[in-house]
């Protein structure tokens, strides 16, 4: 616990507003109840004393009892000894104010995504297809991380490092966002070589934790590096890899006709390879067939991949019951000051 003055000086009326008053936490807080009973206590002593007092007789004639207003002083001793009982009671419950802040913090993870940018992305059993549902489906788990650094891969024929692991979640959705199917010239899907190229840029980290996500919608076709030797490199430095099969297998939607109308393609997947990819590096393989299902797989990743956030609380507390102790110093000796003056009560006293 702290104890510091606190910025109003104790002689400060301002210590008694409610306000102030009011936006204390109090240590003792049932003490507070005792103010209930200093006025039961002052009737008290004030019915014993009427009644069990020793009294002097004096006789007066009538004209000679004048009643006067300023005979309610003789009561000034005891509310100033009311109002020194009460500040003691004040100071004794202990008003304090605590400012408290919370430090979060989190040792993020290495996340890698790996886009297939090739031509069958095109197909449109996503709306509007499937690159573009994959772009707004990552952009949305990268709003979610915290402190994670991400990168991203593109891939056709060749693979490409789009972007490094950052923290800079802008830079990294203005990337994405810039994607299109023109950025590699290569036909084909190379599903080796970029993993190959994620695990690359992954091996330059230092990290506890390592994840590649890839998303392809095919076949393996092209590059010089197979999926599988590629997944076993990447496990070889222990990266967590998912993979996820995006698309309808069969007639699926491809472009226009000559009348405007749903061209209509058959599409193949090779999901074997994707869920051997997945089994080597200790992931999880899914498969997504339409944008609502490829959301869904994000969601499970995000929750799977979740780094522990660790908080730490910092407590500075000031106490205040100084100021009252003060102001009950000085009532005291006010009241010491009065009982040697005409106002005492020798008899009582």
């Amino acid at each position: 616990m702290v104890e510091q003055t606190t910025s109003l000086p104790w002689y400060s009326i301002q210590n008694f507003y409610p306000g102030i008053l009011q936006g204390y936490s109090w240590e003792n807080s049932l003490a507070l109840y005792a103010l209930l009973g200093i006025p039961l206590f002052f009737i008290v002593r004030w019915v014993y004393r009427y009644f069990f007092n020793q009294k002097l007789p004096v006789a007066f004639t009538r004209s000679q009892v004048i009643s006067n207003p300023l005979t309610i002083i003789r009561l000034l001793p005891d509310i100033i000894m009311m109002l020194i009982v009460a500040l003691l009671i004040v100071a004794l419950a202990r008003p304090q104010k605590t400012n408290e802040k919370v430090v979060q913090w989190t040792e993020g993870i290495d996340i890698m995504l790996v886009i297939d940018i090739s031509q069958s992305m095109q197909i449109e059993d996503f709306t509007p297809n499937r690159l573009e549902a994959a772009k707004q489906v990552a952009k949305d788990f990268i709003d979610g991380r915290l402190q994670d650094r991400i990168g991203l891969v593109i891939f056709s024929g060749d693979a490409y490092s789009l972007s490094p692991l950052t923290t800079d979640y802008d830079l990294l959705k203005t990337y994405i966002d810039d994607i299109n199917f023109d950025m590699i010239e290569n036909r084909g899907t190379a599903i080796g070589s970029a993993l190959a190229v994620a695990t690359n840029r992954m091996t330059e980290m230092d990290s506890k934790s390592k994840v590649c996500i890839l998303l392809s919608d095919g076949d393996n076709t092209a590059g010089n590096i197979d999926p599988i030797t590629a997944a076993k490199l990447a496990s070889a430095y222990d990266i967590k890899t998912y993979t996820i099969a995006i698309g309808k297998e069969g007639k699926v939607p491809f472009g226009k006709d000559f009348f405007g109308r749903p061209r209509m393609v058959e599409n193949t997947m090779d999901e074997t390879t994707l869920r051997e990819i997945a089994k080597i590096g200790s992931g999880q393989f899914f498969r997504a067939s339409d944008n609502e299902a490829l959301e869904n797989v994000f969601k499970q990743i995000d929750q799977y991949e979740k780094a522990e956030i660790q908080e730490t609380r910092f407590k500075d507390t000031t106490d205040f019951y100084r100021n009252y102790i003060m102001w009950a110093l000085v009532l005291f000796l006010f009241w010491v000051f009065l009982k040697s003056t005409f106002i005492t009560n020798i008899l009582q006293d």
